[in-house]
């Protein structure tokens, strides 16, 4: 049996746990996508406080969809949520009105520590990461986005597809683009 056939069977067993109003399934939703989605809002708002209250906002409105809304067998879970989390992130600035979008917040570094790592890699990775963080300001919000989908929160295109609401072909022309202009904004230090 391939993985993704005992995946998709999981995650159908997990929507109808769900849909029975199991708080141990919702839990596990949690515990397997909470660091993605908080990482996805991170990245769209550049705000500590903001990414946690927004993704425990995402929970909470995926929970109440799966209870009021009958879900498709092709729709996954994960899809489901990010489709969620997107709109969260979309009412946040429609209420709030924020026009920029920073994710180089001074006060609240990102630090990626991994012991196996010399100093000198660490350092040079902490600085590619901070010109990275600035440039990807550069490139319009829709590369950005599938950037983080595809690279950050490694998500497959056909995840990506579901979530936008946009065909596969798409997906992977956006992510074409959105690499060369990120690497045309890296290109102009």
């Amino acid at each position: 049996m391939s993985l993704s056939i005992i995946e998709n069977f999981q995650d159908k067993k997990l929507k109808e746990r769900i849909k029975n109003k199991d708080q141990k399934a919702f839990e596990e939703l949690y515990d397997k996508n909470a660091d993605d989605i908080y990482r996805f809002i991170f990245f769209k708002t550049g705000k500590k406080e903001d990414a946690n209250d927004l993704c425990s906002l995402s929970f909470l409105k995926t929970w109440e969809y799966i209870q009021k809304n009958s879900l498709s067998n092709k729709e996954t879970l994960r899809a489901l949520l990010y489709k969620i989390t997107r709109n969260v992130i979309i009412d946040h600035y429609r209420s709030s009105r924020q026009e920029n979008v920073s994710l180089d917040d001074e006060e609240n570094k990102i630090d990626v520590v991994d012991d196996s790592i010399d100093i000198e890699l660490e350092i040079s990775t902490q600085i590619d990461y901070e010109i990275l963080s600035k440039k990807m300001m550069e490139i319009k919000n829709e590369y950005r986005e599938i950037v983080v989908m595809r690279y950050v929160n490694e998500l497959s295109l056909d995840e990506i597809a579901e979530i936008t609401g946009k065909k596969k072909m798409n997906i992977r022309v956006l992510l074409h683009r959105a690499l060369k202009a990120l690497k045309d904004v890296m290109d102009n230090k």
